[in-house]
């Protein structure tokens, strides 16, 4: 032992024993300005060797040193409770500090803080250990610091014997915060995440232990409650940690989710959700909502985690085959799901692995879907966010997964999507992603969806003339009317006015000037003008404030390159769309001639 570790064991000793005689005799005035200088001086000495652990070998051996005259101390039979009772508003969160440090001082901190549980009231505990866990300071926002805390709390629950629900919905925000603040900063493999993880779950064991006591509305509630913080911690594990490490955890939190009443199918469709969020949050849904802002998140991982391991569904007693089968016969409810699986998808923080197991999960879902049948009583409308922000979070998966086969199944998946639309949304879902992408490629890409989508229209007039000259469905809902060419024109001539950026737009011009072509080549063969590309308003229009100054831009752009001396690839860029150009301005020339 170093002379520096005797000297505060020294001060520490002297300290303990200063606080304890005040307190023997009453001077409660002096004992608080005695304690609270303990608590300074463990938090210097704390953060000092933490700071220098990985320079200085004695920090590991001093902080046991410490935590170990701290143990003797308070666990004396002799000891007053009254000094154990003032000493517990410091020392357990001392203790957290400096386990900190090793392994060994860890298991420390946590026979200190359980001394404390066993000698002290259960709800003074309760409230120290929320404040503590609540109020790290930076150094210390780790998960070492927490895991002893975490474990006296989920003891401390369960001795407290009335107002169960108002304690837990105090304990529950404040350890759900903390998760979410440590999840937002960078991970480290070497941290003790999976088991903080494990004392968080164990929170939640201690709370389904109080459940099983309770009756009625009291029950209810502080099921629904439950149900909320094992949705978080889903969600939060899944972004944290890697998917081989928290298996355990999820399974324990998956067996939880059973112990809830929450069913997959519940979960996957949000109702569950909505309706534990009701119980708990419906009357102050200001108290506590940002600690849950993730539980939708942790409800579609929670049933992609049982898609991707058997055992994860077995733990939550989850049959999935029936799960996939009632959404595959319902398409309302395949789209809620959709609305869950769009939390997985657009999570920038949640692994790609697990978003390759939610676009699978998907596609296994639209991939059994026999027939695409819909009530003309039913306003379909109402889905129209729905299937917008859904598509919309697929498409974040094509444009940022650097795997092909996932880039490729994910477009899959938004096809088989944007098939299972009725017609009467499909036409309005994809003219608003087109008009809100701001990536060219996912724009260009949009419109050989829409070009697609008017071949089979063609193709079904085609098969059956009389079927769409007698349908008594709105121009605005199918794909030949003339808002395709206001969505043309605002890739041609942005809103602002003027023409669009180039090179940087060009996959967007491009995809839009040869469905231009395709759909003035198609009316003028057809002998019809659905979409009034024909009339001649609508080709000078175009001609004179989209396709010249486009040409003019093409060409300046195309001769700046030549220009340069160092190749740029903006010629080998803009040809393609030159010369798809140029054929557009031949069509409309040519047409504008007999007028």
């Amino acid at each position: 032992m170093s002379a520096e570790t005797d000297a505060v064991l020294f001060t520490l000793h002297e300290t303990l024993a200063s606080c304890s005689k005040l307190i023997e005799a009453g001077d409660y005035r002096n004992s608080d300005q005695s304690i609270a200088e303990l608590a300074d001086f463990l938090e210097s000495i704390s953060e000092s060797l933490i700071a220098a652990e990985s320079e200085n070998g004695d920090s590991e051996n001093a902080a046991v040193e410490i935590l170990t005259q701290i143990h003797e101390y308070v666990a004396s039979p002799a000891l007053n409770q009254e000094i154990v009772d003032a000493l517990a508003f410091v020392l357990p969160m001392a203790a957290a500090r400096f386990g900190c440090a090793s392994t060994r001082s860890l298991e420390l901190a946590g026979n200190v803080v359980d001394i404390f549980v066993e000698r002290c009231n259960p709800r003074d505990m309760f409230s120290v250990l929320c404040e503590a866990i609540g109020s790290p300071s930076d150094l210390f926002v780790i998960p070492d610091y927490f895991i002893p805390l975490l474990s006296g709390l989920m003891k401390v629950l369960v001795l407290i014997r009335t107002r169960h629900y108002k304690q837990v919905k105090v304990a529950v925000p404040v350890i759900l915060n903390v998760l979410k603040d440590m999840s937002s900063k960078s991970y480290d493999e070497d941290t003790d995440w999976e088991k903080l993880f494990h004392n968080v779950t164990g929170v939640a064991y201690s709370i389904r232990a109080i459940c099983v006591k309770l009756e009625g509305e009291d029950k209810k509630k502080l099921h629904a409650l439950l149900g909320l913080y094992v949705l978080q911690i889903m969600a939060l594990v899944s972004v944290v940690m890697a998917s081989t490490r928290c298996l355990p955890v999820v399974l324990e939190l998956s067996d939880l989710l059973q112990q809830c009443e929450l069913s997959y199918i519940g979960l996957l469709t949000g109702c569950e959700v909505d309706m534990i969020s009701e119980l708990v949050l419906g009357d102050d849904s200001e108290d506590g909502i940002d600690c849950f802002s993730q539980v939708r998140l942790g409800a579609a991982v929670a049933v992609i985690w049982g898609y991707k391991a058997t055992e994860v569904a077995i733990a939550a007693k989850a049959d999935l085959t029936t799960v996939i089968v009632e959404l595959q016969g319902n398409c309302t409810r395949r789209w809620e799901a959709l609305a869950m699986l769009k939390h997985i998808f657009s999570d920038t923080n949640l692994s790609f692995e697990l978003k390759e197991h939610g676009i699978k999960f998907l596609l296994c879902i639209m991939d059994g879907i026999t027939s695409h049948s819909y009530s003309d009583r039913v306003d379909y409308s109402v889905y129209f966010a729905t299937l917008y922000t859904g598509l919309q979070a697929i498409e974040m998966v094509i444009m940022y997964a650097s795997d092909s086969i996932l880039r490729k199944n994910a477009f899959s998946a938004f096809k088989k999507v944007l098939a299972d639309i009725p017609a009467s949304v499909r036409f309005d879902v994809l003219s608003a992603l087109i008009k809100n992408s701001d990536s060219s490629s996912m724009v260009a890409i949009l419109l050989g969806c829409f070009k697609e989508e008017m071949l089979r229209e063609k193709n079904e007039r085609n098969t059956s003339k009389d079927a769409v000259q007698n349908s008594d469905v709105s121009q605005s809902t199918l794909f030949w009317n003339p808002c395709v060419l206001e969505l043309l024109e605002e890739v041609l001539r942005p809103p602002e006015d003027g023409p669009p950026y180039l090179p940087e737009y060009s996959d967007a011009v491009l995809s839009a000037l040869n469905l231009y072509r395709f759909i003035l080549i198609t009316e003028s063969t057809d002998n019809s003008n659905r979409t009034r590309i024909l009339s001649e308003e609508k080709l000078h229009e175009v001609y004179k404030e989209c396709l010249v100054p486009l040409h003019t831009l093409v060409e300046a752009e195309i001769e700046n390159a030549k220009n340069v001396e160092v190749e740029s690839g903006i010629a080998c860029a803009l040809n393609p769309v030159e010369f798809v150009l140029d054929r557009c301005i031949e069509l409309v020339q040519h047409k504008l001639k007999p007028l």
